[in-house]
Protein backbone atom coordinates (compact mmCIF):
# COMPACT_ATOMS: atom_id res chain seq x y z
CA UNK A 1 0.00 0.00 0.00
CA UNK A 2 1.54 3.78 -0.61
CA UNK A 3 0.34 5.22 2.34
CA UNK A 4 1.43 2.51 4.43
CA UNK A 5 3.67 4.03 7.54
CA UNK A 6 4.35 0.75 9.15
CA UNK A 7 4.77 -2.96 7.35
CA UNK A 8 4.97 -5.62 9.55
CA UNK A 9 5.32 -9.06 7.68
CA UNK A 10 6.17 -12.21 8.80
CA UNK A 11 7.09 -11.65 12.09
CA UNK A 12 7.87 -14.23 14.87
CA UNK A 13 9.10 -13.13 18.32
CA UNK A 14 10.18 -15.82 20.85
CA UNK A 15 11.69 -15.97 24.55
CA UNK A 16 14.78 -17.77 25.32
CA UNK A 17 14.68 -19.39 29.61
CA UNK A 18 17.44 -21.26 30.20
CA UNK A 19 17.42 -23.76 27.50
CA UNK A 20 13.99 -23.18 26.36
CA UNK A 21 12.71 -20.92 23.76
CA UNK A 22 8.81 -19.82 23.85
CA UNK A 23 7.16 -18.38 20.35
CA UNK A 24 4.37 -16.10 21.62
CA UNK A 25 4.12 -14.30 18.10
CA UNK A 26 3.72 -16.74 14.80
CA UNK A 27 4.40 -15.42 11.46
CA UNK A 28 2.60 -11.90 11.69
CA UNK A 29 1.28 -9.63 9.18
CA UNK A 30 0.06 -6.47 10.01
CA UNK A 31 -0.08 -2.84 7.87
CA UNK A 32 -1.10 0.36 9.29
CA UNK A 33 -1.86 3.19 6.98
CA UNK A 34 -1.50 6.81 7.69
CA UNK A 35 -4.59 8.27 9.31
CA UNK A 36 -5.76 5.14 10.33
CA UNK A 37 -6.72 3.85 13.26
CA UNK A 38 -5.86 -0.22 13.74
CA UNK A 39 -7.37 -2.33 16.60
CA UNK A 40 -5.41 -4.99 17.83
CA UNK A 41 -7.74 -7.17 19.98
CA UNK A 42 -7.37 -10.46 21.67
CA UNK A 43 -7.29 -12.13 24.97
CA UNK A 44 -4.50 -11.42 27.37
CA UNK A 45 -1.29 -13.29 26.27
CA UNK A 46 -2.72 -13.73 22.97
CA UNK A 47 0.69 -11.35 21.79
CA UNK A 48 -0.72 -8.45 20.93
CA UNK A 49 1.20 -5.97 23.47
CA UNK A 50 4.70 -8.07 22.63
CA UNK A 51 3.89 -7.65 18.98
CA UNK A 52 3.19 -3.78 19.65
CA UNK A 53 6.41 -3.41 21.94
CA UNK A 54 8.57 -4.80 19.21
CA UNK A 55 8.03 -2.33 16.92
CA UNK A 56 10.50 -0.10 19.42
CA UNK A 57 12.32 -2.90 20.40
CA UNK A 58 11.29 -2.24 24.13
CA UNK A 59 10.81 -6.21 24.66
CA UNK A 60 13.64 -7.35 27.59
CA UNK A 61 16.73 -8.77 26.77
CA UNK A 62 15.80 -12.29 26.19
CA UNK A 63 13.27 -11.82 23.06
CA UNK A 64 14.67 -13.02 19.70
CA UNK A 65 12.99 -12.76 15.92
CA UNK A 66 14.05 -15.76 14.03
CA UNK A 67 11.79 -14.18 11.11
CA UNK A 68 10.12 -11.17 9.57
CA UNK A 69 10.62 -7.25 9.72
CA UNK A 70 9.41 -4.13 11.21
CA UNK A 71 9.16 -1.45 8.64
CA UNK A 72 8.11 2.24 9.83
CA UNK A 73 9.03 4.69 7.33
CA UNK A 74 11.10 2.39 4.75
CA UNK A 75 13.60 1.55 7.32
CA UNK A 76 13.81 -1.98 9.28
CA UNK A 77 13.39 -1.26 13.01
CA UNK A 78 15.01 -4.31 14.05
CA UNK A 79 18.29 -3.43 12.36
CA UNK A 80 18.20 -0.23 13.50
CA UNK A 81 21.27 1.25 15.43
CA UNK A 82 20.34 1.89 19.23
CA UNK A 83 20.79 6.10 18.49
CA UNK A 84 18.48 5.55 15.70
CA UNK A 85 15.78 3.51 17.50
CA UNK A 86 16.14 6.10 20.42
CA UNK A 87 15.27 8.63 18.12
CA UNK A 88 11.98 7.17 17.34
CA UNK A 89 11.18 6.25 20.61
CA UNK A 90 8.48 8.55 22.32
CA UNK A 91 9.48 10.97 19.42
CA UNK A 92 7.86 9.64 16.13
CA UNK A 93 6.31 7.05 17.61
CA UNK A 94 4.68 7.66 21.10
CA UNK A 95 3.36 5.18 22.96
CA UNK A 96 1.14 4.58 25.88
CA UNK A 97 1.66 1.92 28.27
CA UNK A 98 -0.95 -0.34 30.02
CA UNK A 99 0.69 -0.35 33.35
CA UNK A 100 0.82 3.73 34.36
CA UNK A 101 1.94 3.09 37.75
CA UNK A 102 5.05 1.16 37.03
CA UNK A 103 5.95 3.51 34.06
CA UNK A 104 6.01 6.45 35.75
CA UNK A 105 9.21 7.18 37.53
CA UNK A 106 7.97 6.88 41.30
CA UNK A 107 10.70 9.24 42.32
CA UNK A 108 10.12 12.35 40.18
CA UNK A 109 7.42 14.78 40.15
CA UNK A 110 4.76 14.04 36.95
CA UNK A 111 5.91 17.67 35.23
CA UNK A 112 9.69 16.76 35.35
CA UNK A 113 9.09 13.64 33.66
CA UNK A 114 6.49 15.35 31.03
CA UNK A 115 9.83 17.87 30.62
CA UNK A 116 11.76 15.02 30.33
CA UNK A 117 10.38 13.73 27.22
CA UNK A 118 10.48 17.22 25.25
CA UNK A 119 14.66 17.66 26.21
CA UNK A 120 14.91 14.56 25.17
CA UNK A 121 13.61 15.51 21.17
CA UNK A 122 13.50 19.02 21.36
CA UNK A 123 15.57 21.95 21.98
CA UNK A 124 13.68 24.35 23.82
CA UNK A 125 13.40 26.18 26.73
CA UNK A 126 12.96 25.33 30.60
CA UNK A 127 10.06 27.49 30.71
CA UNK A 128 8.40 26.64 27.02
CA UNK A 129 8.63 23.24 28.25
CA UNK A 130 6.45 23.75 31.53
CA UNK A 131 3.86 25.28 29.51
CA UNK A 132 3.72 22.85 27.09
CA UNK A 133 3.39 20.13 29.98
CA UNK A 134 0.43 22.22 31.30
CA UNK A 135 -1.09 22.34 28.06
CA UNK A 136 -1.04 18.90 27.83
CA UNK A 137 -2.45 17.89 30.99
CA UNK A 138 -5.04 20.30 30.36
CA UNK A 139 -6.03 18.66 26.76
CA UNK A 140 -6.05 15.05 28.20
CA UNK A 141 -8.50 16.58 31.30
CA UNK A 142 -6.97 16.66 34.69
CA UNK A 143 -8.12 18.40 37.03
CA UNK A 144 -6.33 21.37 38.33
CA UNK A 145 -3.38 20.51 36.17
CA UNK A 146 -0.75 23.10 37.51
CA UNK A 147 -0.83 21.16 40.46
CA UNK A 148 -0.66 17.72 39.00
CA UNK A 149 2.80 18.83 37.77
CA UNK A 150 4.19 18.98 41.26
CA UNK A 151 2.83 15.66 42.47
CA UNK A 152 4.13 12.63 42.53
CA UNK A 153 2.65 9.49 40.85
CA UNK A 154 1.15 8.28 43.83
CA UNK A 155 -0.54 10.96 44.89
CA UNK A 156 -2.54 10.54 41.61
CA UNK A 157 -5.63 8.20 41.30
CA UNK A 158 -5.39 5.44 38.61
CA UNK A 159 -7.54 7.42 35.78
CA UNK A 160 -5.05 10.48 36.51
CA UNK A 161 -1.88 8.28 36.20
CA UNK A 162 -3.44 7.14 32.69
CA UNK A 163 -4.00 10.60 31.60
CA UNK A 164 -0.06 11.48 32.59
CA UNK A 165 0.56 8.65 30.60
CA UNK A 166 -1.52 9.84 27.65
CA UNK A 167 -0.11 13.42 27.62
CA UNK A 168 3.32 12.26 27.98
CA UNK A 169 2.85 10.35 24.81
CA UNK A 170 1.35 13.00 22.86
CA UNK A 171 3.49 15.84 24.06
CA UNK A 172 5.85 15.44 20.55
CA UNK A 173 3.29 15.06 18.27
CA UNK A 174 4.43 11.25 17.09
CA UNK A 175 3.36 9.80 13.53
CA UNK A 176 2.37 6.73 15.43
CA UNK A 177 0.49 6.50 18.67
CA UNK A 178 0.85 2.86 19.92
CA UNK A 179 -2.47 2.86 22.71
CA UNK A 180 -1.94 0.09 25.10
CA UNK A 181 -5.34 -0.61 26.38
CA UNK A 182 -5.46 3.14 26.83
CA UNK A 183 -8.39 3.90 28.99
CA UNK A 184 -8.65 0.79 31.15
CA UNK A 185 -8.33 3.27 34.48
CA UNK A 186 -10.91 5.73 33.04
CA UNK A 187 -14.37 6.21 34.22
CA UNK A 188 -16.78 6.02 31.80
CA UNK A 189 -17.38 9.88 30.65
CA UNK A 190 -13.96 10.68 31.22
CA UNK A 191 -13.02 7.32 28.78
CA UNK A 192 -14.98 8.58 26.02
CA UNK A 193 -13.64 12.38 26.57
CA UNK A 194 -10.13 10.53 26.26
CA UNK A 195 -11.59 8.75 22.68
CA UNK A 196 -12.79 11.90 21.51
CA UNK A 197 -9.27 13.94 22.24
CA UNK A 198 -7.31 10.63 20.67
CA UNK A 199 -9.15 11.45 17.28
CA UNK A 200 -9.24 15.07 17.32
CA UNK A 201 -5.35 14.95 17.77
CA UNK A 202 -5.60 12.36 14.74
CA UNK A 203 -7.45 14.52 12.76
CA UNK A 204 -5.10 17.58 13.45
CA UNK A 205 -2.08 15.49 12.73
CA UNK A 206 -2.95 12.85 10.28
CA UNK A 207 -1.26 10.72 13.40
CA UNK A 208 -1.72 6.53 12.78
CA UNK A 209 -2.85 4.89 15.99
CA UNK A 210 -2.44 0.82 16.99
CA UNK A 211 -5.43 0.61 19.14
CA UNK A 212 -4.66 -2.99 21.91
CA UNK A 213 -7.70 -3.45 23.47
CA UNK A 214 -9.81 -6.23 24.63
CA UNK A 215 -12.76 -3.36 25.08
CA UNK A 216 -14.80 -4.21 22.03
CA UNK A 217 -17.70 -1.16 22.63
CA UNK A 218 -14.41 1.06 22.08
CA UNK A 219 -13.43 -0.77 18.73
CA UNK A 220 -16.59 -0.21 17.16
CA UNK A 221 -16.02 2.93 18.01
CA UNK A 222 -12.62 4.43 16.91
CA UNK A 223 -11.40 1.58 14.68
CA UNK A 224 -10.86 1.77 10.99
CA UNK A 225 -10.11 -1.80 10.74
CA UNK A 226 -9.67 -4.15 13.06
CA UNK A 227 -7.05 -7.51 13.19
CA UNK A 228 -8.04 -10.52 15.80
CA UNK A 229 -5.28 -11.87 17.70
CA UNK A 230 -5.50 -15.56 19.33
CA UNK A 231 -2.38 -17.68 20.72
CA UNK A 232 0.54 -15.60 18.45
CA UNK A 233 -1.72 -15.49 15.11
CA UNK A 234 -3.67 -13.25 13.61
CA UNK A 235 -7.13 -15.00 12.86
CA UNK A 236 -8.90 -12.27 10.98
CA UNK A 237 -8.92 -8.80 10.14
CA UNK A 238 -11.61 -6.62 8.28
CA UNK A 239 -13.64 -3.56 8.72
CA UNK A 240 -15.40 -3.20 12.08
CA UNK A 241 -18.82 -3.67 10.70
CA UNK A 242 -17.68 -7.10 8.91
CA UNK A 243 -16.28 -8.15 12.10
CA UNK A 244 -19.28 -7.40 14.04
CA UNK A 245 -21.66 -8.80 11.90
CA UNK A 246 -20.40 -11.71 9.95
CA UNK A 247 -16.97 -12.85 11.72
CA UNK A 248 -14.99 -15.36 9.91
CA UNK A 249 -13.53 -16.82 12.38
CA UNK A 250 -15.13 -18.58 15.44
CA UNK A 251 -12.74 -17.51 17.87
CA UNK A 252 -14.20 -13.61 17.12
CA UNK A 253 -17.63 -14.86 17.66
CA UNK A 254 -16.51 -16.04 20.95
CA UNK A 255 -15.05 -12.91 22.09
CA UNK A 256 -18.27 -10.70 20.93
CA UNK A 257 -20.52 -12.77 22.58
CA UNK A 258 -18.36 -12.38 26.34
CA UNK A 259 -19.97 -9.09 27.09
CA UNK A 260 -20.96 -8.83 30.59
CA UNK A 261 -25.36 -9.77 30.84
CA UNK A 262 -27.82 -10.37 33.57
CA UNK A 263 -27.68 -9.41 37.00
CA UNK A 264 -26.67 -11.00 40.13
CA UNK A 265 -27.33 -13.48 41.47
CA UNK A 266 -30.51 -12.79 43.94
CA UNK A 267 -29.62 -11.99 47.85
CA UNK A 268 -31.52 -12.31 50.41
CA UNK A 269 -32.92 -8.76 52.12
CA UNK A 270 -32.89 -10.31 55.79
CA UNK A 271 -29.17 -10.82 55.77
CA UNK A 272 -27.60 -9.24 58.89
CA UNK A 273 -25.17 -5.90 58.54
CA UNK A 274 -21.53 -6.65 58.27
CA UNK A 275 -20.52 -3.29 57.52
CA UNK A 276 -21.48 0.24 58.42
CA UNK A 277 -19.98 3.34 57.62
CA UNK A 278 -21.02 6.35 59.23
CA UNK A 279 -19.74 10.00 58.85
CA UNK A 280 -16.74 8.71 56.87
CA UNK A 281 -13.84 11.47 56.03
CA UNK A 282 -10.77 11.03 54.25
CA UNK A 283 -9.22 14.70 54.27
CA UNK A 284 -5.47 15.42 52.66
CA UNK A 285 -4.21 18.50 54.23
CA UNK A 286 -2.55 21.19 51.76
CA UNK A 287 0.78 22.55 52.97
CA UNK A 288 2.22 25.68 52.28
CA UNK A 289 5.70 27.52 53.45
CA UNK A 290 8.73 26.75 54.99
CA UNK A 291 6.76 25.44 57.79
CA UNK A 292 4.74 23.38 56.14
CA UNK A 293 2.07 24.98 57.81
CA UNK A 294 -1.52 23.35 56.89
CA UNK A 295 -3.54 25.84 54.55
CA UNK A 296 -6.56 23.72 53.35
CA UNK A 297 -7.90 19.85 52.86
CA UNK A 298 -8.25 17.44 49.77
CA UNK A 299 -11.78 16.80 50.49
CA UNK A 300 -11.20 12.83 49.41
CA UNK A 301 -14.42 11.40 51.02
CA UNK A 302 -16.59 14.08 52.89
CA UNK A 303 -18.90 12.37 55.10
CA UNK A 304 -20.39 9.84 53.71
CA UNK A 305 -22.66 6.92 55.12
CA UNK A 306 -23.79 3.54 53.96
CA UNK A 307 -24.65 -0.25 55.56
CA UNK A 308 -23.38 -3.44 53.39
CA UNK A 309 -25.61 -6.68 53.99
CA UNK A 310 -23.29 -10.06 54.40
CA UNK A 311 -23.65 -11.87 51.36
CA UNK A 312 -24.54 -9.00 49.34
CA UNK A 313 -22.24 -6.97 46.54
CA UNK A 314 -22.18 -2.98 46.87
CA UNK A 315 -20.68 -1.29 43.77
CA UNK A 316 -18.92 2.26 44.14
CA UNK A 317 -19.22 4.08 41.07
CA UNK A 318 -17.74 7.62 39.53
CA UNK A 319 -15.58 9.45 38.12
CA UNK A 320 -11.52 9.11 38.59
CA UNK A 321 -10.85 11.16 41.65
CA UNK A 322 -14.58 10.76 43.08
CA UNK A 323 -13.40 9.22 45.86
CA UNK A 324 -13.90 5.77 45.16
CA UNK A 325 -10.97 3.59 45.92
CA UNK A 326 -9.86 6.03 48.97
CA UNK A 327 -13.49 4.52 50.04
CA UNK A 328 -12.36 1.22 50.28
CA UNK A 329 -8.70 1.79 51.19
CA UNK A 330 -10.35 3.46 55.07
CA UNK A 331 -12.58 0.80 55.30
CA UNK A 332 -9.63 -1.82 55.52
CA UNK A 333 -7.80 0.70 57.10
CA UNK A 334 -4.92 1.32 54.43
CA UNK A 335 -5.97 4.47 54.79
CA UNK A 336 -6.41 7.06 57.84
CA UNK A 337 -9.84 8.55 58.26
CA UNK A 338 -12.39 9.88 60.82
CA UNK A 339 -15.96 8.54 61.44
CA UNK A 340 -17.38 4.93 62.02
CA UNK A 341 -16.27 1.38 60.39
CA UNK A 342 -18.08 -1.61 61.73
CA UNK A 343 -16.67 -4.82 60.81
CA UNK A 344 -19.60 -6.85 62.58
CA UNK A 345 -19.20 -5.84 65.97
CA UNK A 346 -15.96 -4.74 65.80
CA UNK A 347 -15.07 -0.92 65.46
CA UNK A 348 -12.52 -0.66 63.37
CA UNK A 349 -11.57 3.00 64.03
CA UNK A 350 -11.37 2.20 67.67
CA UNK A 351 -8.55 -0.64 66.93
CA UNK A 352 -4.35 -0.10 67.13
CA UNK A 353 -2.92 -1.69 64.80
CA UNK A 354 -2.11 -4.94 66.42
CA UNK A 355 -5.81 -5.54 66.51
CA UNK A 356 -6.64 -4.84 62.90
CA UNK A 357 -3.62 -7.29 62.10
CA UNK A 358 -6.05 -9.87 63.39
CA UNK A 359 -9.01 -8.95 61.34
CA UNK A 360 -6.51 -8.98 57.70
CA UNK A 361 -7.52 -12.48 57.27
CA UNK A 362 -11.16 -11.72 57.32
CA UNK A 363 -10.78 -8.85 54.82
CA UNK A 364 -8.77 -8.55 52.00
CA UNK A 365 -8.52 -6.08 48.70
CA UNK A 366 -7.52 -6.42 45.10
CA UNK A 367 -5.92 -3.98 43.73
CA UNK A 368 -6.60 -1.48 40.56
CA UNK A 369 -2.90 -1.84 39.58
CA UNK A 370 -2.24 -5.83 39.63
CA UNK A 371 1.71 -5.91 38.27
CA UNK A 372 2.52 -2.66 40.86
CA UNK A 373 0.88 -4.79 43.89
CA UNK A 374 3.16 -8.23 42.90
CA UNK A 375 6.97 -8.32 44.56
CA UNK A 376 8.88 -8.84 41.10
CA UNK A 377 11.83 -11.10 42.94
CA UNK A 378 9.08 -13.45 44.53
CA UNK A 379 7.11 -16.22 42.45
CA UNK A 380 3.64 -16.84 41.77
CA UNK A 381 3.47 -19.48 44.39
CA UNK A 382 5.25 -17.24 46.63
CA UNK A 383 2.95 -14.53 46.22
CA UNK A 384 -0.09 -16.27 46.54
CA UNK A 385 0.77 -18.46 49.02
CA UNK A 386 2.52 -15.38 51.44
CA UNK A 387 -1.01 -14.88 53.69
CA UNK A 388 -0.90 -18.31 54.57
CA UNK A 389 2.59 -18.70 55.99
CA UNK A 390 1.54 -15.34 57.71
CA UNK A 391 -2.30 -16.43 58.97
CA UNK A 392 -1.96 -20.11 58.98
CA UNK A 393 1.57 -20.73 60.38
CA UNK A 394 0.56 -24.70 61.31
CA UNK A 395 0.31 -25.44 57.36
CA UNK A 396 2.92 -27.64 56.06
CA UNK A 397 4.53 -26.84 52.99
CA UNK A 398 2.52 -29.90 51.02
CA UNK A 399 -0.79 -28.37 52.47
CA UNK A 400 0.25 -24.93 51.08
CA UNK A 401 1.21 -26.03 47.98
CA UNK A 402 -1.98 -27.73 47.62
CA UNK A 403 -3.93 -24.73 48.48
CA UNK A 404 -2.02 -22.99 45.81
CA UNK A 405 -2.67 -25.13 43.31
CA UNK A 406 -6.41 -25.21 44.13
CA UNK A 407 -6.65 -21.60 44.31
CA UNK A 408 -4.35 -21.04 40.55
CA UNK A 409 -6.89 -23.37 39.18
CA UNK A 410 -10.15 -21.61 40.41
CA UNK A 411 -9.19 -18.19 38.96
CA UNK A 412 -7.89 -20.11 35.22
CA UNK A 413 -4.28 -19.83 35.93
CA UNK A 414 -2.06 -22.82 34.99
CA UNK A 415 0.05 -24.38 38.59
CA UNK A 416 2.59 -25.50 36.73
CA UNK A 417 3.96 -21.73 36.03
CA UNK A 418 3.63 -21.15 40.07
CA UNK A 419 7.43 -20.90 40.34
CA UNK A 420 7.42 -18.46 37.07
CA UNK A 421 8.16 -14.83 38.09
CA UNK A 422 5.24 -12.05 37.55
CA UNK A 423 7.54 -10.24 34.43
CA UNK A 424 6.81 -13.81 32.70
CA UNK A 425 2.95 -12.84 32.82
CA UNK A 426 0.62 -10.35 30.70
CA UNK A 427 -1.24 -8.20 32.30
CA UNK A 428 -4.62 -9.91 32.32
CA UNK A 429 -2.55 -13.06 34.44
CA UNK A 430 -1.33 -10.39 37.00
CA UNK A 431 -5.24 -9.34 37.93
CA UNK A 432 -5.72 -13.52 38.23
CA UNK A 433 -2.66 -13.81 40.53
CA UNK A 434 -3.82 -10.60 42.43
CA UNK A 435 -7.29 -12.41 43.16
CA UNK A 436 -5.72 -15.95 43.38
CA UNK A 437 -3.92 -13.92 46.59
CA UNK A 438 -6.69 -12.34 48.17
CA UNK A 439 -9.03 -15.68 47.71
CA UNK A 440 -6.73 -18.09 49.00
CA UNK A 441 -7.17 -16.96 53.12
CA UNK A 442 -11.37 -17.33 52.79
CA UNK A 443 -12.04 -14.35 53.49
CA UNK A 444 -15.29 -12.84 54.68
CA UNK A 445 -15.12 -9.46 52.93
CA UNK A 446 -13.65 -8.29 50.22
CA UNK A 447 -12.79 -4.95 48.52
CA UNK A 448 -12.32 -5.77 44.38
CA UNK A 449 -10.77 -2.19 43.57
CA UNK A 450 -11.20 -2.62 39.20
CA UNK A 451 -10.25 -6.39 39.71
CA UNK A 452 -11.56 -6.77 35.97
CA UNK A 453 -10.54 -3.53 34.43
CA UNK A 454 -7.49 -5.39 32.39
CA UNK A 455 -8.69 -8.27 31.72
CA UNK A 456 -10.12 -8.75 28.16
CA UNK A 457 -13.76 -9.74 27.93
CA UNK A 458 -14.04 -13.63 27.71
CA UNK A 459 -11.84 -14.06 31.03
CA UNK A 460 -13.81 -11.00 32.68
CA UNK A 461 -16.97 -13.09 32.11
CA UNK A 462 -15.02 -16.12 33.81
CA UNK A 463 -13.78 -14.09 36.28
CA UNK A 464 -17.01 -12.30 37.31
CA UNK A 465 -18.86 -15.93 37.23
CA UNK A 466 -15.80 -17.36 39.89
CA UNK A 467 -16.68 -14.16 41.98
CA UNK A 468 -20.39 -14.89 41.98
CA UNK A 469 -20.03 -18.68 42.51
CA UNK A 470 -17.90 -17.68 45.51
CA UNK A 471 -20.13 -15.58 47.11
CA UNK A 472 -22.72 -17.88 46.56
CA UNK A 473 -20.32 -20.72 48.35
CA UNK A 474 -18.63 -19.03 51.02
CA UNK A 475 -21.22 -16.25 51.30
CA UNK A 476 -18.89 -13.60 50.54
CA UNK A 477 -19.32 -9.72 50.77
CA UNK A 478 -17.99 -7.65 48.14
CA UNK A 479 -17.10 -3.68 47.81
CA UNK A 480 -16.91 -3.48 43.94
CA UNK A 481 -15.20 -0.51 42.95
CA UNK A 482 -15.78 -0.39 39.01
CA UNK A 483 -15.65 2.36 36.55
CA UNK A 484 -17.81 -0.17 34.10
CA UNK A 485 -21.14 -0.07 34.11
CA UNK A 486 -22.03 -3.21 32.46
CA UNK A 487 -19.62 -5.40 34.53
CA UNK A 488 -21.30 -3.15 37.81
CA UNK A 489 -24.80 -4.41 36.45
CA UNK A 490 -24.08 -7.70 36.16
CA UNK A 491 -22.43 -8.26 39.81
CA UNK A 492 -23.60 -5.73 42.25
CA UNK A 493 -26.94 -5.71 44.13
CA UNK A 494 -26.74 -2.01 45.45
CA UNK A 495 -25.04 1.11 44.68
CA UNK A 496 -23.10 3.97 45.23
CA UNK A 497 -22.80 7.00 42.61
CA UNK A 498 -19.76 9.26 44.29
CA UNK A 499 -18.92 12.40 43.04
CA UNK A 500 -15.95 15.02 44.33
CA UNK A 501 -15.88 12.88 47.58
CA UNK A 502 -19.61 12.83 48.35
CA UNK A 503 -22.28 10.45 47.55
CA UNK A 504 -24.82 11.78 44.89
CA UNK A 505 -26.85 8.46 45.52
CA UNK A 506 -28.04 5.45 46.47
CA UNK A 507 -30.02 2.49 46.26
CA UNK A 508 -30.93 -0.72 44.75
CA UNK A 509 -29.35 -1.46 41.67
CA UNK A 510 -32.62 -2.32 39.38
CA UNK A 511 -34.13 0.88 40.58
CA UNK A 512 -30.72 2.71 40.15
CA UNK A 513 -30.04 0.92 36.23
CA UNK A 514 -34.19 1.73 35.45
CA UNK A 515 -34.96 5.18 37.08
CA UNK A 516 -31.53 7.14 37.89
CA UNK A 517 -32.39 10.24 39.90
CA UNK A 518 -29.43 12.10 40.20
CA UNK A 519 -28.52 13.92 36.64
CA UNK A 520 -24.67 13.03 36.96
CA UNK A 521 -25.69 9.12 37.16
CA UNK A 522 -27.65 9.49 34.00
CA UNK A 523 -25.34 11.14 32.45
CA UNK A 524 -22.58 7.90 33.30
CA UNK A 525 -25.39 5.66 32.26
CA UNK A 526 -25.96 7.13 28.90
CA UNK A 527 -22.21 7.01 28.35
CA UNK A 528 -21.37 3.78 29.60
CA UNK A 529 -24.64 2.01 27.42
CA UNK A 530 -24.57 4.26 24.90
CA UNK A 531 -28.32 4.38 24.10
CA UNK A 532 -29.06 0.91 25.03
CA UNK A 533 -31.32 0.18 27.78
CA UNK A 534 -29.79 -0.04 30.91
Amino acid sequence: MTNALLTIQNLSISFKMGDRISTVVKTVDLILQKGETLALVGESGSGKTVTAMSILRLLPASAVYPTGSIEFDGKDCLTLSEDAIRDIRGNRVGVIFQQPMTSLNPLHRIGKQLKESIFLHQQVSNAEADNRALYWLNRVGLKTPAAKLAAFPHQLSGGERQRVMIAMALINEPDILIADEPTTALDVTVQAQILDLIQDLQAEMGMAILFITHDLTIVRRIADRVAVMKEGHIVETDLPETIFTSPAHPYTRHLIDSEPKGWPDPADEADETLIEVSHLKVWFPIQKGILRRTVDHVKAVDDISFTLKKGHTLGIVGESGSGKSTTGFAILKLTASRGKILLGENSLNDMDKSQIRQLRKRMQIIFQDPFGSLNPRMSVAQIIGEGLSIHNPGMTPEQEENEIIAVMEKVGLDPVTRERYPNEFSGGQHQRIAIARALILKPEFMVLDEPTSSLDRSVQFQVLELLKKLQKEFHLTYIFISHDLKVVKSLCHDIVVMKDGLIVEAGNSDKIFSDPEHAYTRQLMATAFQGQRF
